[in-house]
């Protein structure tokens, strides 16, 4: 059997990357590698020796421990790797070549000690600080919240620039693509900090939920990937300490979800959280797989309580360990140690699409009483003709102006119990009676997102502006502002359509002026009341998307604010001075998101003055946060010096992957066009770049799938030129790596959601490259399921 690791340009099984040896098995990767019962349910110990040419590959890496090494002759040398627990060949892990290692000693919670090492270029040596002290953070968090250990004698990450993926949770060697480990405050912004410590929490959960305990089959992906998920962004939120920190970072979690997930959901690559099948196993790692997953267990946390979710894990990794399970296996752990039946709740599992739930409030004076009617629906199952109703934890509070919150008192209760309540639905249509409620009061609805759901509740403007004060929910303070520049935003769309001029409402303008003027918010939440949605959220409350009218509602919105609070604006951001030295706390990280953001409306609006001081951040800067966020806004400005800046970036970041790629994006994502040449043109003319690879992951990542996916007033042009550009890297791509290809061609999914103008000459592209020749089973899957054709076609 041969293999060929410098031409293995998919970055699956065994590959060769800057002279470096690196493995990548999940799912599939084995079997290119050697002959193997390749599948989760099929495992056994491994023990690899591993033989190689000392100058080539002074460092051999495997699973486990090293049990053996030394010279087998002036040349040669050897190492011997045992994994004491058995695993399923997916976990299968192998490095060969150049590196170098930062490594600590960890003190266990059961007073063993566990050698870390973090391994990565020669060149990179200084940017694993931060990736060590994430490790120890989440070895020591899963101790003290699940009384998790680490059951090796070693736990090692390595470092590498091409990788498809984020990173993979071999067991004892995590490999990591290099954007999710290398930092240092001159290389990584502040969500580059936060997306590290995250990713390396993930990999190192799934020890034990995914590598100690793994999966039946491929079917049961969400119970590893969903439930990690899950348990990284609560350690996420810990880490951050801070109570203001911890609701952003939900916000910032639910954005995701929606803006990929619920769009996902609501096409045509749609399929339940666990999926009932599938052509191509690399198209399975999907946001609804992850992000919904997640969801999930999150509400069987909100059900049962934290305590609760914690006996219930406790008891499955004990009924399981060592052995493959499914999603019945947790449920049945969660409910024999809770006494809680949750056959309903398994619905959600198998049930595809965004659930609904309809509130219909009724207040009745006189009896004091609000009788609240809830009534779920999902458009996706019923049309599969499989709805039924699912177990929503739906978390609910009561205001009155001048009173706040009111205490919950349910029909039949003897007495209030708390100011909040969450309501469990299990019926398609439910009616729930509160007592004692003398004056109709103002809803807070789907707390903290209870549930992964759409509400259909049109709420009063002066309820939300109430909410955006008063809630006692921090994130739906945060939804409430958001519900409103949403309505504010989908009027003017509806205006630009219609050829009317655009005009900013009082309600949003009061309320948008009271939080900027309020100096006792946090920075850090204060940004995120502040923050306008996205053109991606924007698009989802049109019946039918021009991206068009979109970007110049959102565009005029940015301007005008910048217009109209320009004082304010500049006060707030000279009152957000974060500290010289650079770190990445709670604090400082709100104080620069808020001064960035005052940036982005001032410098809309064409502020001069914005601009310099946007140019003297860039100039002075000592991180990479202030640095981008400012080349950012200058690069949206329609300031000609922007070309001087963008150059001078170019100078200083040529030599560094991780910069180089942010300039790409800053590029690809640009809002103003570069002078005479379209943003799309410039895409064109980057790919030339000498620093641009267009075989390596994040390269095309940062380039071409951030102008496909998150430039949507550049991309959906009307003469389909950005899609003849998606439709000639997807067939480039699909030559080399399938994989991103894969992910590249999600980026029509939605095209029926589109005007006819757009919709066609997307159709035209997909139809283009779905008649060439030895497409990968990948793409054409995606495009197949896309265009709505049959199987066989």
């Amino acid at each position: 059997n041969y293999i060929n690791p410098q031409a293995n340009t998919s970055l699956m099984g065994l590959y060769l990357s800057h002279g470096n040896f690196t493995t990548q098995c999940e799912a599939e990767g084995f079997r290119r590698i050697t002959y193997f019962m390749d599948r989760p349910d099929v495992s056994t110990k491994f023990t690899v020796r591993i033989n190689a040419p000392k100058l080539v590959c002074p460092v051999t890496l495997s699973n486990g421990n090293l049990i053996d090494e030394g010279d087998i002759n002036e040349i040669w040398h050897y190492s011997v790797w045992e994994d004491p627990f058995k695993k399923p060949a997916y976990l299968f892990a192998l490095v060969a070549g150049k590196f170098v290692a930062r490594e600590e000693t960890f003190k266990l919670a059961n007073g063993k000690s566990a050698l870390l090492q973090v391994w990565v270029e020669p060149k990179n040596a200084d940017k694993t600080e931060f990736a060590m002290r994430s490790l120890k953070r989440a070895i020591a968090w899963d101790e003290r919240r699940f009384n998790l250990e680490l059951d090796l004698e070693r736990f090692m990450i390595v470092a590498t620039d091409d990788f498809t993926m984020g990173a993979m949770e071999n067991k004892g060697l995590n490999i990591f693509n290099s954007k999710c480990i290398l930092a240092n405050p001159t290389v990584a912004t502040d969500t580059d900090y936060e997306h590290i410590e995250g990713v390396i929490g993930h990999e190192y959960f799934h020890n034990w939920t995914g590598d100690r305990v793994t999966l039946r089959d491929w079917f049961e992906l969400p119970l590893k990937e969903g439930l990690t998920v899950f348990r990284d962004q609560e350690f996420s939120s810990d880490m951050l300490g801070d109570d203001f920190a911890r609701v952003v970072k939900r916000v910032k979690d639910v954005r995701y979800l929606r803006e990929r997930q619920f769009a996902e959901d609501a096409g045509p690559m749609a399929h339940p959280v666990r999926p009932e099948a599938y052509e191509e196993i690399n198209n399975f790692y999907t946001v609804t797989v992850y992000e919904k997953g997640a969801e999930i267990f999150r509400m069987l946390q909100t059900l049962l309580g934290r305590e609760g979710f914690k006996k219930g894990l406790t008891r499955y990794l004990q009924d399981h360990d060592g052995s493959c399970a499914t999603c019945e296996d947790f449920l049945k752990a969660m409910s024999e140690t809770s006494g809680k039946d949750l056959a309903q709740f398994a619905r959600w599992f198998s049930t595809p699409g965004t659930p609904r739930v309809k509130v219909s409030p009724v207040f009745d004076e006189r009896a004091q009483t609000l009788t609240i009617t809830l009534t779920q629906s999902n458009a996706k199952a019923e049309q599969a003709g499989h709805f039924e109703p699912l177990l929503i934890p739906f978390d609910i509070a009561l205001f009155v102006p001048g009173i706040g919150a009111l205490p919950l008192r349910l029909s039949g209760e003897p007495a209030a119990r708390g100011i909040s309540r969450v309501l469990e639905m299990t019926e398609r249509t439910q009616t729930f009676v509160f007592e004692d409620v003398r004056r109709a009061p103002v809803l807070s609805l789907n707390r903290n997102f209870s549930a992964p759901v759409i509400v259909d509740y049109v709420q009063s403007d002066a309820d939300l502006v109430y909410l955006a004060k008063a809630d006692t929910d921090p994130f739906n303070r945060i939804e409430a502002m958001q519900t409103l520049a949403l309505r504010t935003l989908t009027t003017m769309v509806e205006d630009a359509q219609a050829g009317l001029n655009l005009a900013l409402g009082n309600a949003y303008r009061n309320a948008f002026s009271e939080v900027l003027k309020n100096k006792d918010l946090h920075p850090i939440f204060k940004a995120e009341l502040l923050r306008l949605p996205s053109e991606t959220r924007i698009a989802q409350e049109q019946i039918l998307i021009n991206p068009k009218t979109v970007r110049q509602a959102l565009r005029f919105l940015r301007e005008q604010i910048g217009k109209e609070f320009t004082n304010d604006l500049m006060m707030t951001f000279d009152d957000c001075v974060p500290d010289p030295i650079y770190s990445p706390d709670p604090l400082n990280m709100g104080r620069r998101a808020l001064r960035a953001l005052c940036f982005e409306f001032l410098l809309a609006s064409g502020n001069t003055t914005a601009f310099l001081r946007a140019r003297q951040v860039f100039d002075k800067a000592q991180n990479a946060t202030e640095k981008l966020s400012a080349l950012s806004v200058i690069v949206n400005s329609t300031v000609p010096a922007k070309f001087d800046i963008l150059a001078k970036a170019e100078a200083l970041w040529r030599d560094e992957p991780l910069l180089i790629n942010k300039w790409l994006s800053v590029q690809a994502t640009a809002t103003v066009p570069m002078d005479k040449t379209s943003i799309l043109e410039a895409v064109r003319e980057l790919r030339e770049y000498p620093g641009y690879n267009p075989n390596n992951p994040n390269n095309v990542y940062a380039l071409i799938l951030a102008f496909c996916q998150s430039n949507p007033g550049q991309f959906h042009r009307e003469d389909g030129a950005g899609y003849r550009l998606w439709a000639e890297e997807l067939l480039r791509l699909d030559k080399v790596n399938p994989i991103v290809a894969g992910r590249l061609a999600r980026c029509l999914d939605n095209w029926r959601r589109f005007a006819p103008v757009y919709a066609k000459k997307m159709y035209e592209a997909m139809t283009t490259v779905y008649a060439q020749p030895d497409l990968s089973p990948d793409v054409r899957e995606v495009l197949r399921k896309s265009l709505g054709l049959d199987v066989s076609n």
